[in-house]
């Protein structure tokens, strides 16, 4: 039996990660993606990106600061190689990501839609530039000469920059017969304000789009007109800084005050990537890079004329609905009436909610009922991530005024949503919301609400386990499966939950729930463990896990285990996957793919065979360290048959997936799984006609 060494056991996590981000990618060259969802596909590979370099990427170069190899953190790789290899990596994407950019341009043009820059207004188009220029860009501008400057400016790495030389006009010198000419740098600062695609007039069927950089550039001359210059040019760059919060330690400033103060430290952190129009000009370039301190240790990426791609994440639709996905219409739930009453059914059975598939309104009419009705005593709920105007905020604040006790757990370290937090944290708090921020040295990631009704004189529970944020806006493009239940043990559970977030010394035990940082891995090895005796003992023995991201080295181990012994295991896995499927001796009996396409697949959702009587766990928490080990994480197992069912159906939906599916392999080539004379078959489509299909079923029956 060949055994690899522990050197190949693994995937390192960063290049994995890049491969997932190579996957969205793949979206944005894909042909068959309609064009303006090709353009979004990229908006979120510049998105990712920006998120990498804050996070992961400045993290390994702290460590590669500290003067250690980090070859232990890292799995056998030193830092400062690590550095390097993603470095080459992130070059050859975003060479790539401008190839594709400029094909989509070009079919963009066969739709008569045309990106056009500074240099190709009509007449009619320059006149309305200006005017746009004057009325809408001038009053938002911000205009740095830095020559003089004692200390160079500090630009934000959410912001794009134009970096302009001015060449002014050479002035006689007394004993010189050639006149020297001066040059001077400025940065201009493009705003967010306004849309970065301006929709141009046009007086045909043609429709015209033109990038605020370019609106900008065209008025170069307006903005500088005090100064007597030559020649003037203007090329895009941007930094990425360091998003490491650093704490305060200070006892006497509350956590609130704390993380409000880093996330506005966030802004001066480090610079980890500087990406630059390679057009621009060397002595230029220099400039910037000897006033901003960036030296051969950070991340200087050549690019193209526009950075801050994410934006096309916003392109118009021009009213091209023609050149969009298809949108389907969140379809109810059997038997979970928006109408009546949202807890009598719940009373009387489980239900689950699949987003997007299926409305996510119910979740909003559960905590709408929980606050207009007398009988509910309290709420208790979890939030991470939330939508911008939050109806679940809103909703829990009407519960407040109408005297319940409401009980918030909110992670104020919700990566990049620390401000929002904040700012719904002091608004609840106004209302008279009791509000908890977590667990020192815990961040809590469960996603979680229980409700309290008095019912004959005794407390009955009704609430909603979820694998996703509570977040109506990314319910609409994330796959998530929320639980509706009132059995009374596991709400019980959940309370105790609560109960731990007050008092954190005390650990309660859990019969039904699998519970972060305590008890997630030792139940998820026990279920392995019994799998693996199943398939010794020549019993069914099988493992179906779908998550985001499988990145812990002891549970990648102990797949292995199970593997070696002849557990047949299937994987979805979209995002980062650590483990090395199909390697004999080691993982043969392993499968594992990621399904990237419209939709963010984000479900959790782990299926093991038990001798052909499957259990079924909905999760917060993917298979990553910090998951197991350092997260507040719920895992709720499905006792429902009909859900249980539900669920395994749609794992094996996502499972026959060979449009949208890439499979996982230990050299990440991104491999579309294609099998030969198989017909197309689109997951997330077929997800939708499955929960199309059982209405129509539904609806025949009542006829």
């Amino acid at each position: 039996m060949i055994h690899h060494s522990p050197v190949n056991r693994y995937i390192d996590r960063e290049k994995s990660w890049l491969a997932f981000n190579a996957r969205v990618l793949q979206e944005a060259g894909d042909d068959k993606v309609p064009l303006l969802d090709r353009l979004r596909f990229l908006g979120i590979f510049s998105n990712n990106f920006d998120e990498f370099f804050r996070v992961r990427y400045a993290a390994i170069r702290r460590l590669s600061l500290t003067g250690q190899t980090g070859e232990k953190i890292l799995g056998g790789i030193s830092a400062q190689k690590l550095l390097t290899e993603i470095t080459d990596i992130v070059i050859e994407q975003q060479s790539e990501s401008l190839r594709i950019l400029s094909v989509i341009e070009k079919e963009l043009e066969k739709e008569n839609i045309f990106m056009v820059s500074e240099t190709q207004l009509t007449k009619e188009q320059e006149i309305f530039v200006k005017d746009f220029f004057i009325q809408k860009v001038s009053p938002e501008l911000v205009t740095i000469i830095l020559n003089d400057l004692d200390e160079f400016p500090l630009l934000k790495d959410t912001s794009g920059y134009l970096a302009v030389k001015l060449v002014m006009k050479p002035k006689p010198i007394e004993g010189l017969e050639i006149p020297i000419s001066e040059i001077r740098y400025a940065v201009i600062e493009i705003p967010k304000t306004i849309n970065r695609f301006v929709i141009l007039p046009s007086n045909n069927e043609k429709q015209y789009i033109i990038m605020l950089d370019d609106v900008i550039r065209y008025n170069l001359h307006s903005i500088f007109n005090i100064f007597k210059y030559e020649s003037i040019s203007a090329h895009m760059i941007k930094i990425t800084r360091d998003a490491q919060l650093e704490i305060d330690s200070d006892q006497s400033k509350s956590l609130m005050e704390k993380i409000s103060t880093s996330v506005k430290d966030r802004r001066i952190g480090e610079p980890v990537r500087f990406v630059y129009d390679q057009a621009i000009g060397q002595d230029t370039l220099d400039f910037f890079l000897t006033r901003m301190e960036i030296d051969s240790s950070d991340s200087i990426i050549p690019g193209g004329r526009y950075h801050n791609r994410r934006d096309y994440m916003d392109f118009p639709n021009m009213g091209r609905q023609d050149l969009l996905y298809q949108q389907n219409v969140p379809l109810p739930v059997p038997g979970l009436s928006l109408e009546g009453s949202i807890l009598h059914r719940i009373r009387q059975k489980d239900y689950l909610l699949n987003a997007p598939y299926q409305s996510y309104a119910y979740v909003i009419k559960f905590l709408r009922e929980a606050a207009l009705d007398p009988k509910v005593t309290s709420i208790s709920i979890t939030l991470y991530r939330l939508a911008k105007n939050s109806q679940i905020i809103s909703s829990l604040v009407n519960a407040a005024k109408n005297g319940k006790k409401v009980t918030v757990q909110i992670e104020l370290q919700a990566r990049f949503d620390e401000a929002s937090n904040i700012s719904y944290a002091e608004q609840m708090q106004t209302e008279g919301i009791n509000l908890i921020f977590g667990v020192k040295g815990l961040k809590v990631h469960s996603k979680i609400c229980v409700v309290e009704r008095m019912e004959n004189n005794k407390i009955k529970r009704y609430g909603f386990i979820s694998t996703g944020n509570f977040n109506e806006s990314t319910a609409k493009v994330y796959t998530d499966v929320t639980l509706f239940t009132s059995h009374q043990h596991i709400l019980r559970e959940v309370q105790r939950i609560f109960e731990f977030f007050e008092v954190n010394y005390r650990v309660h035990r859990y019969k039904h729930l699998f519970v972060s940082p305590h008890y997630t891995r030792t139940k998820f090895y026990k279920l392995i463990d019994r799998e693996i005796l199943n398939a010794i003992a020549g019993k069914e023995a099988y493992i179906k896990l779908k998550m985001n991201s499988l990145t812990d080295y002891k549970m990648i181990d102990k797949l292995y285990e199970a593997s070696r012994e002849g557990v047949k295991i299937q994987l979805i896995i979209r995002g980062i996957c650590c483990l090395i499927p199909g390697i004999p001796g080691m993982s043969e009996n392993i499968e594992a793919i990621s399904i990237v396409d419209n939709y963010l697949e984000h479900t959790r959702c782990y299926i093991f065979a038990n001798c052909g009587d499957p259990e079924v766990f909905i999760s917060s928490a993917d298979f990553m360290t910090r998951n197991l080990d350092a997260r507040v994480e719920v895992t709720c197992p499905i006792y429902d048959e009909d859900i249980k069912a539900e669920l395994i159906d749609t794992f094996n939906i996502g499972w026959k997936a060979n449009v949208k599916a890439r499979l996982h392999s230990e050299n990440l080539e991104n491999k579309y799984r294609k099998r030969p004379d198989e017909k197309p078959f689109r997951a997330q489509l077929e997800t939708y006609n499955y929960y199309r299909n059982k209405m129509d079923v539904i609806y025949e029956h009542i006829k």
